[in-house]
């Protein structure tokens, strides 16, 4: 391990690391020319020692199989949260990294666990004014997020609003996780706006997403919405009514 120079050199591959967000990276290895791997290669590593770092790591993942990508989860005294993300080049790769790793000893004896990583690549952002278009707030999530590549609104029951609340898909689970630590980690404001921020539900592998499929939390809260305006309509009404 070179460390002025960032690099790790495990078996034939060469890996660059670095620290960003929240996160130190290592890889992808030098040479890597094609796309990064499909959903469903990444693996979730807990029960990790607070000072096992790469450099401890990445021998024993690579004797699984090449390692595309390992990320290590830090906090703010230098040592991991304790969790780590290993993305492997292909889905064989990864589910035996699983049953390989998980109730490994390492270290005197200590269990370490593994599992598949749900891989959510989409943040639902609550607090969005509800006159807003999605490529307006397309347009204001870029100026703090990277790696957007779609939003969409739930349906909601009155089509000349959105729902206020917004789902957001991004290129991959890493930039979906880094754009999770952005806006919940300062004041961050949209349109002016504070804001809510959660993971949205994991989707199924397909091309196009029926929004009336949305979780059934967006349409409770359109009801409520609808309700509470219906009422309030209704109380405004009655109130002109009485001193006309």
């Amino acid at each position: 391990m070179d460390e002025s120079n960032n690099i790790l050199r495990v078996q034939d591959a060469v890996y660059k690391f670095s620290q960003v967000n929240g996160q130190r990276k290592c890889g992808p290895p030098d040479g890597w020319n094609g796309f990064p791997p499909p959903k469903g290669c990444e693996v979730f590593i807990g029960k990790l020692p607070r000072d096992m770092y790469e450099n401890e790591l990445m021998p024993l993942l690579a004797q699984i199989g090449t390692v595309y990508e390992l990320r290590l989860m830090m906090d703010f005294s230098g040592f991991t949260r304790g969790y780590a993300f290993v993305t492997y080049t292909n889905k064989e790769d990864a589910q035996k990294a699983i049953e390989v790793l998980d109730g490994l000893r390492v270290r005197s004896g200590k269990k370490i666990g593994a599992a598949k990583s749900v891989d959510n690549c989409k943040l639902c952002i609550g607090g969005i004014p509800t006159e807003k278009k999605d490529d307006e707030v397309y347009r204001e999530i870029i100026k703090y997020t990277e790696g957007v590549q779609k939003v969409a609104f739930p349906k909601s029951l009155d089509a000349r609003k959105n729902c206020g609340f917004a789902l957001i898909d991004y290129r991959s689970h890493k930039y979906a996780s880094m754009a999770r630590r952005v806006l919940l980690g300062g004041d961050v404001r949209l349109f002016g706006k504070k804001i809510s921020v959660n993971w949205a539900d994991p989707e199924p592998d397909i091309d196009e997403i029926d929004l009336k499929e949305a979780s059934h939390i967006f349409i409770f809260i359109n009801l409520l919405v609808f309700i509470y305006d219906g009422i309030m309509r209704f109380c405004f009404l009655i109130l002109k009514v009485r001193c006309s």
